[in-house]
């Protein structure tokens, strides 16, 4: 607006030049008449060729697009035709006419620049409807089917193939895939959710290009997509599935950066499994819930899954009152050190005090919260409840006491395990020393870059970090030089037999040998004799726990036994 407020103040100061001097009667003319004109000209010719390519074509744009030209070319010829004859006497005969001709086609334009100006208002009208309708059906980030009009269209295809497959006599089915991005939230959170969100643009678009020829593609949420494709032999599945992975796997590249991924996908069949699309749904989840938990690619649902999970509900109901209701108990296990013979410290143990089935031991519900994704959730809880503990034998007893807690894979590898125990160490007001993390080997070989990473920060705060059940993980020797971890626990398999096993005493010697060597220190589980005490100390073991040192005590008697020690 403010380029156009400039040329018409221009235009009137250059015009004003002329006005008043009867000499430069042509440049006045040429000022006030022939160059508005080829303005005009330009001005109209540009819109209609706009019109002419504007994708918005309905009958009033025509109209004005025809009307754009004829004015575009009206006012051109009238400027020209200024210039070179306006001393001609048809000149003032074609101004009489023009100006006739004028009048009614600007009451033309004017009628159809109302009726255009209303169908672009309804064209834009007609475009969120329609916008509005893909939205309803399609995931906005993908462009696959959202949740509710891949399930319609399941049960469409599903009751399309039973038509057909009475009438043919066919055996067609249907396998519906569910697919689950292994790791999503750790690219999200290392590339961008901009990167994120174009891989999962990029897996809907390889899927519903797939060469299986998908009768139907969505996105259910975050990371997971449904595949369905017809088939009449089970060697075409096999096939489908490495498909699904290969096209997952295949590197994205975004920007320069290459990135590789992983899925897990659990799948089920119609008829075989279930008639019904939510059905399909639950069971083809049951599978690929049991793919995720047992770090399989890619499983089949199986009828023994749906006991399992019914129980999972159950269990998960049971944890969560658990949790809320502080049924579960640490029982602590002490630690002697040999070459002091005082106590070192105690291992955490939880136990849970169920309202109807009494204590339970780990192994009646650990497996169930790993299953149920409630690693973090638990560890985080009993973390808190050792540092509680500790908190309160400081106050009452003037004790501090080394407290060793196990922790799963899943939590060591949250990037909110360091944060966390910072808060509940400043919280309690507990000297990080007096806190030390139990991982097995397997949790660093999850992923030993971001495992060394945490062990480092845990580390320089002044948490020790141990090696629990070693020479049970199948790479022991391998990384134990490059691990920075304070000390290892010795598996109470080889304990067990030491004194009477020459295989299983040189096992132990090698190992506390080698780990001295390292600079690690070295603990011995599951002593149970004075015979496995004594050779133990005799090998130069630092410390040792088990039932002949002490059983699991719950916190009333751990206190009787500090005191005694």
């Amino acid at each position: 607006m403010s380029g156009v407020g400039v040329i018409v103040i221009l235009s009137v100061i250059s015009t004003m030049f002329f006005a008043f001097d009867p000499s430069q009667a042509f440049n006045h003319f040429y000022l006030t008449i022939s160059l508005p004109s080829f303005i005009f000209g330009c001005t109209f010719l540009s819109l209609a060729c706009y019109l002419l390519f504007d994708k918005r074509s309905y009958f009033s744009s025509q109209v004005l697009m025809y009307f754009s030209a004829i004015f575009g070319l009206r006012y051109l010829i009238h400027s020209f035709i200024s210039i070179v004859a306006l001393t001609e006497p048809w000149f003032h005969q074609l101004e009489q006419f023009l100006l006739y001709f004028d009048v009614a086609a600007h009451s033309i334009l004017g009628f159809t620049l109302l009726i255009w100006m209303q169908g672009a208002e309804r064209f834009a009208t007609l475009s969120a409807i329609s916008r509005a309708q893909y939205l309803g059906k399609h995931d906005s980030l993908t462009g696959a089917l959202n949740r509710g009009q891949v399930m319609s269209k399941l049960s469409d295809k599903m009751q399309e193939l039973a038509e057909a497959n009475k009438v043919n006599k066919s055996q067609v089915k249907l396998a519906v895939f569910l697919i689950d991005i292994k790791q999503f939230k750790f690219v999200n959170d290392t590339y961008g959710l901009k990167v994120g969100d174009y891989i999962l643009g990029e897996i809907a678009s390889r899927l519903n290009h797939s060469v299986f020829i998908p009768q139907a593609v969505g996105r259910l949420s975050g990371d997971s997509f449904m595949f369905v494709i017809e088939f009449e032999q089970l060697s075409h599945v096999n096939r489908a599935v490495n498909h699904i992975h290969e096209l997952i796997e295949r590197c994205f590249r975004y920007e320069q950066q290459e990135i590789t991924i992983q899925g897990s996908v659990g799948y089920c069949f119609y008829p075989d499994d279930a008639d019904k699309s939510e059905d399909l749904l639950q069971k083809a989840n049951l599978a690929l819930h049991h793919a995720e938990t047992n770090n399989i690619a890619s499983v089949a649902f199986e009828e023994g899954m749906q006991a399992q999970g019914r129980h999972l509900v159950l269990m998960e109901k049971q944890l969560r009152s658990a949790i809320a209701n502080d049924e579960f108990i640490l029982y602590y296990q002490p630690q002697l050190n040999l070459f002091t013979n005082k106590l070192e410290g105690v291992e955490a143990l939880v136990r849970w005090q169920h309202p109807e089935k009494g204590l339970l031991s780990p192994g009646d519900f650990l497996t169930e919260l790993e299953t149920l994704g409630m690693h973090n959730e638990f560890d985080n809880y009993i973390l808190a409840k050792a540092c509680q503990a500790s908190e309160r034998w400081f106050k009452l007893y003037q004790r501090r006491v080394a407290i060793a807690v196990n922790i799963t894979a899943v939590e060591f590898q949250n990037e909110q395990l360091v944060t966390n125990i910072q808060m509940l160490l400043h919280k309690y007001s507990i000297p990080s020393k007096y806190i030390e993390l139990e991982i097995t080997e397997n949790v660093v070989m999850t992923d030993i870059t971001r495992a060394m990473d945490s062990i480092v920060k845990l580390q320089n705060m002044g948490i020790k970090v141990s090696i629990d059940d070693f020479g049970t993980g199948y790479s022991s020797l391998a990384y134990l030089r490059d691990l920075p971890i304070d000390k290892i626990k010795i598996d109470r398999s080889f304990i067990n037999e030491v004194a009477i096993n020459d295989s299983d005493l040189t096992i132990v010697k090698s190992m506390i040998d080698l780990s001295h060597g390292l600079g690690k220190r070295v603990l011995a589980e599951g002593v149970e004799t004075v015979e496995q005490l004594n050779l133990l100390r005799h090998l130069g073991c630092d410390a040792v726990q088990g039932f002949f040192i002490s059983k699991p005590l719950p916190e009333s008697k751990l206190v009787r036994y500090l005191k005694k020690k």
